[in-house]
């Protein structure tokens, strides 16, 4: 559905006495609810989208002239890597106010979900593959993420 569409919905709702209109098809699910109360927002979750991950390149030794500051940085990274599958806003946690799905030194187990990436006002759930320990969180809460951007540095558990 196109952004015309929408407002020509919109405008059905408004100028007439329907309270709520609810359409559905294979690609959208649209509400307009018109009232006196204001809802809080609630918010779509997508089913969850499958992530790849990549085992972290190698770490180059650093050369004699690099600071010693570097070496420890660079071993933080080893470790496979959890990437974005989508592009969208990375969200630590199910709410603004809730606790983030995970964090540092957490064990996660397969289809444990650990993070969300919205994406056009989806919010798509991002599972784990395999039971894994994190090891860092690479990006910042509600910071833009690209696909394949790095998410989660973790150690894969047996």
């Amino acid at each position: 559905m196109d952004i015309k569409d929408l407002k020509t919905l919109i405008k059905m709702v408004t100028e007439t006495d329907i309270t709520e209109f609810e359409l559905e098809n294979a690609e959208d699910k649209i509400v307009i609810k018109r009232g006196t109360t204001v809802a809080a927002p609630q918010f779509q979750v997508q089913q969850p989208v499958p992530f790849s991950y990549a085992p972290a390149a190698p770490v180059a030794p650093a050369a004699a002239a690099a600071p010693a500051a570097a070496a420890p940085a660079a071993a933080k990274e080893e470790g496979d890597v959890i990437t974005s599958p989508i592009v969208g806003t990375f969200y630590r946690a199910p709410a603004p106010d809730a606790a983030p799905y995970v964090e540092i030194g957490k064990v996660v187990e397969k289809g444990e979900v650990l993070c969300i990436v919205e994406a056009m006002k989806l919010m798509n759930e991002i599972e784990a593959e395999f039971r894994c320990k994190i090891v860092k969180i690479c990006k910042e809460n509600a910071e833009p993420v690209e696909y394949g951007d790095a998410l989660f540095v973790v150690e894969k558990l047996g």
